[in-house]
């Protein structure tokens, strides 16, 4: 990925780090955006490493904000190839009891931002006749589960979202897909008993959780030039979970 210049959107920490630290060491220069200040971290430990990276502190599913992400990225780097979209919160909660509040702000999030981003980056990727977005969706997308009507919904337009676009931009060389990942060991799986984490596990065929990296793996194929025909398609990263 030599040459090329990666935007990763909720790259404070889990899968959102992993995926920031895997393009660099293929090569490719990168904007790490969160919406505290958790992604600056990530953004000097590429640097320190002899790494290409900036941060850009902002609210994705702000229109300003992402201008100003793209804005910074393009000053600094010269343009963006690739875009991976995973920025997301959860606001857990049974459908009756719901705020009107806590489903919009989880579709602005999860989706809004795929959107706006997505906008954003192609400008440069037009231009450049290449590009590569990815969404980080979930495989709750695929299988809903209760109390996570506002989540589910969220990660499952991004599957419509992305075949849609998919068709918009194929003749540029632009691919974009979907990575649904399962039960991942991140800070909130770390944060079940180990009675839940057990059960959890007893679902996966694989016989583990899965790890921010195997979702980074999946990240650096798809945005790679080995994958230029692949387009439109999700890829569940969960170890078997969906097949039972």
């Amino acid at each position: 990925m030599k040459d090329r210049v990666a935007v990763v959107t909720g790259a404070g920490r889990g899968i959102g780090r992993a995926i920031a630290l895997a393009v660099v060491a293929e090569g490719a220069s990168v904007a790490v955006n969160s919406i505290t200040d958790s992604a600056q971290k990530v953004a000097r430990e590429i640097t320190a490493a002899g790494g290409k990276a900036i941060f850009v502190q902002g609210d994705v599913s702000d229109s300003t904000d992402v201008t100003r992400l793209f804005d910074e990225t393009v000053k600094t780097f010269g343009t963006v190839h690739i875009l991976v979209n995973n920025a997301g919160i959860t606001r857990d909660g049974l459908l009756m009891r719901m705020s009107e509040d806590d489903f919009d702000r989880v579709m602005a999030v999860n989706m809004k931002s795929v959107f706006l981003c997505s906008r954003a980056a192609l400008k440069s990727m037009l231009r450049e006749r290449w590009g590569r977005i990815i969404n980080i969706s979930s495989i709750i997308g695929l299988t809903g589960n209760a109390g996570q009507a506002n989540y589910a919904a969220s990660k499952s337009a991004m599957f419509g979202f992305a075949k849609s676009l998919a068709k918009e931009v194929a003749s540029r060389n632009i691919t974009v897909n979907v990575i649904a990942p399962g039960f991942i060991d991140t800070e909130m799986t770390q944060s079940l008993s180990g009675e839940q984490r057990e059960a959890f596990i007893k679902r996966i065929p694989s016989g583990r959780l899965g790890t921010p990296e195997d979702v980074a793996r999946s990240v650096l194929f798809l945005v790679s030039e080995e994958a230029p025909y692949i387009t439109g398609q999700i890829v569940t990263v969960d170890g078997g979970l969906t097949l039972v």
